[in-house]
C-alpha cells in the first residue's frame, strides 16, 4: 500500500542491452572457433559431417591469430565467463536486494502477500542459480582435465566426456522450465489454464472464464514485485436509464 520509486523504463532498457549485448560479445569467439567438417564413420562407413574446435583458415590473418590464442587458453576463458561471472553476478545482486528489502521492512510495515511473493522470486532465482552451477560443473572440470590431459587419453575417452557434457546441456534446458512452472505460480496456473484450454478446444464455458479471470488477477498481483504502478482510478458508472 506503501508508495514505492518507480524504475524509468530506459534504466531497465539499458540494463538489459548491457546484460544481452555483453553475452554475446563473450561468446563471438566460440562462434569464430567451431567449423562444420566431414568424416568416415569407422563403423558404417557413411560420411559424417561433425562439430570441430578447430579455426577456420579463411579468417583474416589478425582474428585468426585471436582465435588461435583464445583456443589455447579456452577452458579458462570459459570458466571465468560461463561459470564465475554469472553465478557471482547472481549472488551479488541477491545480497544487494536482501539489503535493500531489510532496511525497508525496518522502515515500513509491508503487506503479507508482497513479502510471499518475493520469497517465492527469491526461491526461483536461486533454483536457477544451482541447477545452472551443478550442469555446467562437469563441463568446465572435462574443458581443464582435456586440457591438460588430451595426448594420454584415447578417442573414446574423449567422446565419453562430450557425451557427458551434452547430457548435462540437455538436463540443464530441460528442467529449467520444470523449475519455473514449479516455482513461480503464476506462471504455472497460466500454463495449466492454456493447456487445459487445448485440451477442451477452448470451449466456452463459465468455470474456466472465472478460472481465466482469477489467474489474471494473480498474475497482476504478482507482476507488482517487478514493476510497482500507480494504479488509476476506474471511470466513473453511467447511469442508465429505463423507460419505466
Amino acid at each position: 500500500a506503501s508508495a514505492r520509486p518507480i524504475e524509468q523504463c530506459q534504466s531497465i532498457i539499458a540494463k538489459l542491452a548491457v546484460i544481452w549485448v555483453g553475452s554475446m560479445t563473450l561468446s563471438v569467439p566460440e562462434i569464430l572457433l567451431w567449423q562444420l567438417a566431414q568424416d568416415t564413420s569407422p563403423v558404417s562407413g557413411v560420411v559424417t559431417e561433425y562439430c570441430n574446435m578447430k579455426p577456420s583458415s579463411n579468417l583474416p590473418e589478425s582474428v585468426y591469430s585471436l582465435v588461435l590464442t583464445y583456443q589455447n587458453a579456452r577452458m579458462w576463458w570459459y570458466f571465468g565467463c560461463y561459470f564465475c561471472l554469472p553465478i557471482l553476478f547472481t549472488v551479488s545482486c541477491q545480497l544487494v536486494t536482501r539489503r535493500i528489502s531489510g532496511t525497508e521492512k525496518k522502515t515500513e510495515c509491508r503487506g503479507t502477500k508482497h513479502s510471499q511473493c518475493e520469497r517465492h522470486l527469491n526461491c526461483t532465482i536461486i533454483g536457477l542459480t544451482v541447477i545452472y552451477g551443478l550442469c555446467t560443473t562437469p563441463e568446465n572440470v572435462c574443458n581443464i582435465v582435456v586440457a591438460y590431459m588430451s595426448p594420454d587419453m584415447s578417442k573414446q575417452t574423449l567422446d565419453l566426456l562430450n557425451l557427458i557434457n551434452q547430457f548435462f546441456l540437455f538436463f540443464k534446458c530441460s528442467v529449467t522450465p520444470v523449475l519455473l512452472l514449479c516455482l513461480c505460480r503464476p506462471l504455472g496456473q497460466a500454463f495449466m489454464d492454456c493447456c487445459c484450454c487445448c485440451c477442451e478446444g477452448c470451449s466456452p464455458d463459465t468455470a474456466s472464464s472465472e478460472g481465466s479471470a482469477d489467474s489474471k488477477l494473480k498474475t497482476e498481483m504478482s507482476s507488482s514485485i517487478f514493476f510497482d504502478k500507480p494504479r488509476e482510478s476506474p471511470p466513473p458508472l453511467l447511469a442508465l436509464g429505463t423507460p419505466c
